[in-house]
């Protein structure tokens, strides 16, 4: 055992104001995401007359009762299409996340259809893209709940619908790949959205509100004059009787999911993955409450990210690789519910030593099928005449190639500092990690307000210089002012996150769980067996 023994005093007023800080940061976090709900509830009335279920009770009916659901791109498209902070919705209208169906790990996706009848945003098409390339990596079956009155007409934009035949494009590779993709039709599905269950290789249709058409009854009209009535037109029940759509005819809502969970249990997909060796694993020995005591708000000040590590890790045991070569980029191995991992952090810039030691390390987990786990609270890579001379061009290149063509899991989680070639050398987005969270607190840029704007001023003050004249009072203040601004506004977690940077802000008190059970879908995906056709399945 190598526990490690904390130095953080839990009574010191530097641990309390860094809680409040975070725990400030996490309020805000949960009354954003929770906005989205609340707006959607507020259709109840409606969805009650129309004897359906709003869209996350659908989402609960479908889920195993007591098993994790872990939520993904929580905050896609908060601060896209409003500026308005205090009363811009996360989301994109809808809803996805990884959950259990009768015990199997499948991709839930749910169309959000009590926000403005879930019509698409700006983002919704690259949302869906992201959690169907997530099922089709990690081999998850997707679960689509279908009610969405398609791109919001008023709100076109050319490359929403450009990137909506990507969605098309990936159920046919999920089918292809041997990933089963189902639909519950709960409502209607119109004009490209038809392809949702028409792409996809099982579809139920619930009976009296699930429609699908390529042409709604107004554009139809608009179209040719043609006058149809909804059921005729692309009713559930026609296209389960007629058109051979749908192969399952539901009742209500409820009978639909009841279907698809049944379904599921009847594919049996876990046969097709053998079963987790059992792991033995102890709790941290330290509380992993207490990381939002531990993490200040402002990224300047210093923290060892081992007083993290080990509120994470069984048994707060972590193994230090070469801990005195490139201490700043401590690499530690330890495990995660009895699973191996190595983890990468940051006590400062990356210099020469830590490059090499970090591409050495990688290198060894790859070669022995150990996950990485990448904490980020960096500022990005040492320089200065010594640094230049002593190879950090090229060692940090050493670095950048481990962490690409890595093979095993890399999941990511940014939760301080996250600037320049120091993003990508932890793994940022750009490296297709295979998942990246966000902590509520984090800073994140090509670099800091505060260091873009002394770099700008160093560029005027050398112009000046050169034309021989002077800059008036108040000039480069104004101008600093105006970087800082710009860049801070764009640096903040739930900017970012919004622009879908990240895979999902989580509350950090929740890593150590979100790590585990992505660590077993990793396990899953790498150890089940697929039988991929040419092409997707067709319906007959």
């Amino acid at each position: 055992m190598t526990q490690f023994h904390s130095s953080i005093n839990t009574n010191s007023d530097e641990f309390r104001k860094n809680r409040e800080d975070m725990l400030a940061s996490i309020s805000t976090l949960h009354e954003i995401v929770g906005r989205a709900a609340n707006l959607s509830d507020k259709s109840s009335a409606r969805f009650e007359r129309r004897g359906q279920l709003l869209p996350r009770e659908r989402l609960s009916r479908i889920l195993d009762p007591g098993m994790p659901f872990v939520e993904l791109m929580n905050l896609a498209g908060f601060l896209v299409d409003s500026n308005d902070r205090e009363t811009s919705v996360a989301g994109c209208s809808s809803i996805c996340g990884i959950g259990y169906i009768n015990g199997t790990r499948c991709m839930l996706w749910a169309d959000d259809s009590g926000i403005n009848a879930g019509s698409m945003t700006s983002l919704s098409s690259r949302k869906a893209g992201r959690t169907m390339d997530i099922a089709l990596a990690m081999k998850l079956p997707l679960v689509h709940m279908v009610e969405s009155a398609g791109a919001n007409l008023l709100e076109y934009q050319v490359e929403m619908w450009m990137d909506g035949g990507g969605i098309f494009a990936r159920l046919a590779r999920l089918s292809a790949a041997g990933v089963p993709t189902f639909v519950v039709l709960h409502g209607a599905s119109a004009a490209g959205g038809a392809y949702m269950p028409g792409m996809s290789d099982y579809v139920i249709g619930v009976k009296g509100n699930g429609k699908a058409y390529l042409a709604g009854p107004a554009l139809l009209k608009a179209a040719t004059g043609e006058v149809a009535e909804d059921e005729e037109l692309g009713g559930a029940e026609m296209h389960s009787k007629i058109s051979g759509l749908v192969e399952y005819l539901a009742e209500d809502d409820a009978h639909g999911l009841a279907i698809c969970r049944e379904l599921i249990d009847r594919l049996d997909w876990n046969r097709l993955c053998p079963a987790m060796p059992p792991r033995e694993y102890e709790e941290p020995v330290y509380d992993i409450d207490e990381i939002a005591g531990i993490v200040p708000a402002d990224y300047r000040q210093p923290y060892d990210v081992r007083e993290v590590v080990a509120r994470i890790v069984d048994g707060s045991d972590i193994l230090d690789f070469k801990p005195s070569y490139g201490a700043a980029t401590p690499c530690m191995q330890a495990k995660v519910f009895g699973m191996p991992v190595g983890i990468i952090g940051n006590n400062g810039p990356i210099d020469n030593a830590g490059s090499t030691k970090c591409a050495q390390f990688i290198q060894l987990c790859d070669q022995s099928d150990i996950p990485l786990v990448f904490l980020q609270n960096i500022t990005g890579y040492m320089v200065g005449t010594e640094v230049e001379q002593g190879g950090m061009i090229k060692n940090g290149a050493k670095m950048i190639q481990a962490v690409t063509n890595a093979r095993v899991p890399r999941i990511t989680f940014m939760i301080g500092a996250s600037f320049g070639a120091g993003n990508y050398g932890m793994c940022g987005q750009g490296y297709d990690p295979d998942f990246l969270f966000s902590w509520p607190n984090i800073n994140i840029g090509v670099m800091g307000g505060d260091s873009a704007a002394k770099t700008m001023t160093e560029v005027m003050l050398a112009g000046a210089r050169r034309k021989g004249i002077e800059i008036p009072p108040g000039v480069i203040e104004e101008q600093e002012s105006k970087i800082i601004a710009h860049f801070d506004k764009q640096a903040d977690a739930f900017y970012t996150s919004g622009r879908m940077l990240d895979d999902g802000i989580i509350d950090p008190r929740d890593t150590r769980k979100v790590l585990g059970f992505v660590l077993q879908t990793c396990w899953e995906s790498r150890n089940r067996t697929t039988h991929p056709n040419t092409f997707g399945i067709g319906r007959m």
